[in-house]
């Protein structure tokens, strides 16, 4: 299954026309995340820099229906990989891998890595679920082309790249055993209910809004939201290209059909003609071809960068839920010991309910009607307060600490981002050049030969 003898990349092909968005092998090695070695690469400038040890370059392919002919069918995909970290101990790896387990694998790596922008997986709930054409040729390689770069993300990634589960994923031959010791020992050990928990639960979820922003997670929100609306207009007018060029790819063919018929009624130019309807049809089919080699994968590709950002806006999201346990902790804080100094300043005669504002004032009549006013209960009372205060102060301590390090972490998670994007845009910009440039100088050639043609055409009147 690890492929040690033979390189499993031999046989991938790098370009296809159902699949124009496969790995470019030599640009890739050069891009973020990639680096042959660490040797003499420059060093990260700020705390907040991505470092990368290696480079994982992975790639899915090869399809194949399991259990044909039973209702147990599913679709396996060869899983391979190119690598120099030190974890693995292939360094071409390779396993086949189904569906599910790629969920498994979405699925604990963020839970095992909450800060870090896990990409989303394809949504399995769809018609050709209902249908029964997801084990169609054309729906295996679209998911293929899914699962490949969902995993093709998660390896540049600097740190989901070193990951124990991935390396699992990657070359385990008992990976379904894998799978049951990671539930039961889960890398980080799960905290038990604690104080900010129950806090938590009843009162830190009631508040949505950050009372104290950081203007530099502010400023990553609002470059989010442009990247999205750019994403999302985009889509809207590619789509609208889209159907406008299906309309002129049957205008074409249908003005082809026409001279054509025009052709049989003037026998002097039926030739020329039926060769002016053959390059029509043959434009048509041009604009097909582009269609599904460059416009469809363009969109594809296009909507699953939204998606992901949706991924990088949730760890931005739970940043400031992180926070907001901090302030919500505190200003719990700053009750309680509010409440243990009322309570202190009661006993020690130095202050009665008065001036101490209308709740405290019910608070004391209704413990009065308790018969809870003596100083005896008061003491008890601010016994357990002191124990809450103490709580409290841990529970605050690990809260600013726990937010100033995932603020850290997102820090360096969007910068990561950063390059991840780039690179994409790059690839996906770059394969729909390509694709207009081969579909006009097609188109060209076609209306280069056909000219000639038409202009020796002589008509008597």
């Amino acid at each position: 299954m690890h492929g040690e003898e033979e390189d499993v990349f031999d046989s991938v092909t790098w370009e296809s026309a159902s699949a124009p968005y496969d790995i470019d092998h030599t640009a890739i090695q050069a891009g973020p995340g990639f680096k042959q070695s660490t040797a003499g690469a420059e060093e990260p400038h700020g705390p907040h820099d991505p470092k990368w040890e290696g480079y994982l370059i992975t790639i899915v392919k090869d399809p194949v229906k399991e259990l044909p002919e039973t209702k147990d069918a599913y679709v396996s995909y060869l899983v391979a990989a190119k690598t120099n970290l030190p974890i693995f101990s292939s360094q071409t790896p390779s396993a086949r891998r189904r569906f599910q387990d790629f969920v498994f694998l979405r699925d604990h790596l963020v839970k095992d890595f909450p800060a870090c922008v896990v990409p989303v997986l394809p949504d399995k709930h769809r018609l050709e679920y209902i249908t029964g054409d997801r084990f169609s040729p054309e729906f295996m390689e679209r998911r293929r082309l899914e699962l490949h770069r969902f995993l093709q993300r998660i390896a540049r990634h600097p740190m989901l790249q070193r990951s124990t589960l991935l390396r699992a994923f990657l070359e385990s031959t008992e990976w379904h055993v894998y799978m049951h010791q990671h539930l039961a020992h889960p890398p980080g050990p799960e905290p038990a209910p604690g104080l900010i928990d129950n806090i938590s639960d009843t009162l830190l979820n009631a508040f949505a809004r950050v009372r104290k922003p950081d203007e530099r997670f502010l400023e990553m929100r609002e470059s989010v939201d442009k990247f999205e609306d750019g994403l999302v207009l985009s889509e809207r007018l590619w789509n609208r290209i889209r159907g406008r060029t299906n309309d002129l790819m049957t205008d074409y063919h249908d003005l082809a059909v026409a001279v054509q018929g025009l052709g049989f009624l003037e026998s002097g130019i039926t030739d020329p003609l039926n060769h002016f309807s053959n390059t029509l049809l043959e434009f048509s089919a041009l604009l097909r071809h582009k269609t599904q080699t460059s416009t469809d994968p363009f969109l594809v590709h296009l909507h699953s960068l939204l998606t992901y950002s949706h991924a990088n806006r949730a760890v931005l999201k739970l940043r400031d839920q992180k926070q907001l346990d901090f302030e919500e902790l505190s200003d719990y804080l700053s009750g309680v010991t509010l409440e243990r100094d009322r309570l202190s300043a009661i006993i020690s005669g130095h202050a009665g309910s008065s001036g101490l504002g209308l709740s405290a004032y019910l608070k004391d009549k209704v413990d009065a009607i308790r018969g809870a006013d003596d100083d005896r209960s008061r003491v008890e009372k601010m016994r357990k307060l002191d124990i809450k205060i103490k709580e409290l102060q841990d529970a605050v301590t690990t809260a600013h600490e726990t937010s100033d390090a995932f603020s850290d972490e997102t820090l360096r998670e969007q910068k990561i981002f950063q390059h991840t994007k780039e690179a994409e845009m790059k690839e996906m910009l770059s394969n729909l050049a390509d694709g207009e440039i081969e579909f006009y100088q097609s188109a060209i050639d076609e209306w280069d030969r056909i000219i000639p043609i038409i202009q020796r055409i002589r008509v008597d009147v």
